[in-house]
């Protein structure tokens, strides 16, 4: 227990070492959310918008500002948290491959990987509430943190997902950048409010939408995480060679 203990901090830490040494991560995290938030507030104007959220079943009302600020910094987490999370998984996948041959545990390797996919996105959704907060008048951080927590856990575990899989980083960019235009997009208020378009409606069904959020993070982090596990090897050589002859 105390080995699987510090193998798994000792790779935690190097992952999270790993994002900081990542200067394109970082200019990301800290320009991109603001500056997108702050174009979203310069090009939509203070016209009222009214829509209808079925996640509370009621019309509601409010300016377009302030609805595009929140929709744009939703739609950077996602971005921001799928780039981070597959770029250290894709760069790193030599010396996960290196450890785990030299007879390094599985099971805390992986569970390292989920933890800074969660530090990430606690991260991301604090620093992303505290700039909403500044520019919006919020009344309720903390469900709006939780949203974009959620947000960032999910495409965190479609990074690691697509950092595991793809063969190059300019596969995995694309896919991160469309899966998130097509998702945010399709979900904008502003968009079903003017369009009706064959199909949204079922992207939007009135479900718990914690609960919802939270399962879409647990499935994309454990897909993730089979994938980790089948495509990295499970024994070094040695360890290999032990068990043929005990068999």
């Amino acid at each position: 227990m105390r080995l699987s203990w510090t193998a798994f901090t000792q790779l935690l830490r190097c992952t999270l070492l790993g994002h900081l040494r990542n200067r394109l991560a970082l200019v990301l995290a800290v320009a991109f959310i603001p500056v997108w938030i702050t174009v979203a507030r310069l090009c939509t104007s203070d016209q009222v918008v009214r829509m209808s959220l079925d996640t509370i079943s009621a019309p509601v009302s409010a300016p377009a500002g302030q609805v595009g600020q929140v929709a744009s910094a939703l739609g950077a987490v996602t971005m921001v948290a799928g780039f981070i999370t597959f770029t250290e998984t894709f760069l790193s996948r030599q010396l996960d491959r290196r450890l785990l041959l030299a007879g390094y545990p599985r099971l805390p390797m992986l569970l390292a990987k989920l933890a800074a996919v969660a530090l990430t996105a606690a991260l991301l959704a604090c620093y992303t509430t505290i700039l909403l907060c500044i520019s919006l008048p919020v009344r309720h951080a903390a469900p709006l943190a939780l949203a974009l927590a959620g947000a960032g856990l999910a495409y965190g575990g479609i990074g690691l997902l697509l950092g595991s899989l793809v063969r190059g980083e300019l596969e995995g960019f694309f896919l991160i950048i469309m899966l998130s235009l097509v998702d945010t997009g399709l979900q904008k208020p502003v968009f079903n409010t003017l369009m009706d378009v064959a199909g949204v409606s079922a992207l939007l069904i009135p479900w718990s939408v914690s609960l919802l959020t939270l399962t879409w993070s647990a499935a994309t982090g454990a897909l993730a995480l089979l994938v980790l596990h089948i495509q990295r090897p499970s024994r070094s050589p040695l360890q290999r060679k032990a068990r043929a002859r005990t068999v």
